[in-house]
């Protein structure tokens, strides 16, 4: 074990406990733990959008998918991440925060009812956990690439911490830990850019000595469907995103809600190129590469001081727990605010609050499960999107700026969502199912709202 590593990434992870525990006794109230009060100003919202966006996929699974795979490997993240944030800013940001929901269950069933809130809530939870899961995977490959401990056991250590900071401070604490995390993983991957830069002989020689087949964005063999499909599950899956609308719906004004997505979406892609180009550069720098998503830290190790590679670690630790913790927030709020709440009748403040830190518990385990049976952690997010999200992106977007559609629309809509990607991938065989599938549940929302008038 590496013990001056081991230390101090202790003490980096007690900080981020101490903010939390600092943030505990300002949460008094199911609003201040899941929407921070709705508070919150320009600087804060946009740091936190990008940091909890800003996550293992990009730093780790979106590197390594372009080492192997060249630019082709960078169209969901960061591209496709980065235009999420700037749709969220233009169709959702200023409307949702507006009428002061909470969660996106609020939305549904304001718009559509109860069971409209549960089953859109219930379709959120499987792909926020999944998320958090292939965070949790990151987080113990980064242990086990530090210090040396097992993965099993690294992912174990990893849940547990995260699920204590994050039921002790709710959104304030992880908001303000985003703001600080945010920005070491900024230094972080600039001081592997840089080095990068300087190793490769300035940024000229850099890009001259990328290889062509490297900057291909579209890899030969591949349907114009399934290119298709690549783009819309993280640009349009994304959309209806909890972990992020909670950012969004915590901005003290609708319109801070709406500038801090465009600010967060020009974070996003500026500092997303960075990693990009780190892997398109690495061949060229004669150091022996890393494969899969041990890819980046093994470069950071290699070719940074000890010193330095402490930081890059620090960042890369940074950007997992701001997601981690956003992910687990969230299954709490749509468990407890819009199912369990509902469904069991309503509670006293203290009850509900210690309801949603219980909750959070329970995503924690769900999320180290998947950590510890998942294997490679873009491929984990991605298919996090498209698990039952082209009925709620039809049904959210559509029903926020029109009066198509009640509840028994949205009911057929989205079980059309949930099984058609299925139904189009395995049984039908389409490139494109989860894209199919939205375009049919566009036209059965719009086609049986107006026939239906429910």
């Amino acid at each position: 074990m590496n013990t001056p590593v081991a230390l101090a990434l202790g003490a980096w992870l007690l900080l981020q406990l101490g903010i939390s525990v600092w943030a505990s006794r300002r949460v008094a109230t199911e609003g201040d733990f899941l929407v921070a009060g709705q508070s919150l100003g320009l600087p804060l919202v946009a740091l936190s959008l990008f940091a909890t966006w800003f996550g293992a996929e990009t730093m780790m699974g979106s590197s390594a998918m372009v080492a192997e795979q060249g630019l082709s490997g960078a169209r969901a993240d960061p591209f496709g991440y980065a235009l999420t944030l700037l749709l969220m800013g233009v169709l959702l940001a200023f409307k949702m925060r507006e009428r002061g929901y909470l969660t996106i269950g609020d939305f549904l069933a304001a718009r559509f009812g109860r069971r409209i809130e549960w089953l859109g809530s219930l379709i959120l939870i499987p792909s926020v956990v999944t998320w958090a899961g292939a965070q949790l995977l990151a987080f113990g490959n980064i242990l086990e690439a530090m210090i040396g401990i097992d993965l099993t056991l690294g992912i174990t250590l990893a849940a547990i911490f995260v699920v204590i900071y994050t039921s002790l401070g709710g959104l304030l604490g992880d908001i303000w830990t985003d703001a600080i995390q945010g920005s070491v993983v900024i230094i972080g991957i600039v001081i592997l850019f840089v080095t990068v830069v300087q190793l490769a002989g300035g940024l000229g020689a850099l890009y001259t000595n990328i290889a062509p087949e490297q900057l291909r964005l579209v890899p030969s063999g591949e349907s114009s469907f399934a290119r298709l499909e690549l783009w819309a599950i993280p640009i349009l899956g994304s959309l209806v995103s909890q972990v992020a609308l909670a950012r969004i719906l915590a901005a003290r004004t609708p319109r801070v809600a709406r500038q801090a997505c465009f600010l967060a979406s020009v974070f996003y892609l500026t500092i997303g190129v960075l990693p990009v180009t780190i892997a398109l550069a690495a061949p060229q720098l004669g150091v022996t590469l890393g494969s899969g998503d041990n890819f980046l830290p093994m470069l950071a190790a290699q070719l940074l001081t000890p010193w330095l590679s402490m930081i890059f670690m620090g960042a890369l630790v940074s950007a997992i727990l701001s997601t981690i913790d956003s992910g687990l927030l969230t299954v709490s709020a749509l468990l407890s605010h819009n199912i369990l709440v509902p469904a069991f009748g309503d509670f006293a403040e203290k009850k509900r609050l210690l309801l949603n830190r219980a909750m959070v518990v329970v995503a924690g385990a769900v999320a180290w499960l998947i950590a510890i049976l998942g294997e490679r952690i873009l491929e984990l997010v991605i298919f996090a999107d498209s698990i039952g999200t082209a009925g709620l992106v039809v049904i959210v977007v559509v029903g926020l700026y029109t009066k198509i559609g009640g509840p028994t629309t949205a009911l057929i809509t989205l079980t059309v969502g949930i099984f058609g990607p299925f139904v189009g991938g395995e049984l039908l065989g389409l490139d494109a199912p989860w894209l199919a599938t939205l375009i049919l549940c566009l036209a059965l929302y719009v086609g049986c709202g107006w026939r239906l008038k429910n």
